[in-house]
């Protein structure tokens, strides 16, 4: 008898970011963890946890100074993720901690910045 699959049965496939540098955005990307899929000087593909996939295309001009990214990252070591950031040069934010997520922020490609969150996963299946 063939186990069950107990993940919800949707995903996010695809997120788009728009960028001035692609190339730049993609190396950054994958620093911090994402799986490069394609990467060209117009077109990235980036794949994160669960098979989403960030579709990084070229932008005119870059966003208004400290524009939020429209999309967080979550991790499940926040601590470790931090001292990655440090180790990296990356001047992380100091770490918030929250009711539902410990989380910082980060300065990324394009001056977007990044919220990094700490997993709050319900423990089922995804």
């Amino acid at each position: 008898m063939p186990a069950t699959d107990e993940r919800p049965p949707a995903a996010i496939g695809h997120v788009r970011f728009n960028v001035t540098d692609v190339e730049a955005t993609a190396r950054w990307l994958a620093t911090v963890g994402l799986r490069t899929i394609v990467s060209d000087s117009d077109l990235a593909v980036l794949e994160l946890r669960g098979g989403t996939h960030l579709v990084v295309r070229q932008a005119e001009r870059p966003p208004e100074p400290r524009a939020r990214a429209p999309f967080d990252l979550m991790f499940d070591d926040i601590e470790a993720m931090h001292r990655l950031f440090e180790e990296k040069s990356m001047s992380p934010s100091s770490i918030q901690r929250g009711r539902i997520h410990d989380s910082f922020e980060v300065v990324g490609p394009d001056g977007w910045v990044f919220t990094i969150n700490s997993s709050h996963a319900s423990g089922q299946p995804i």
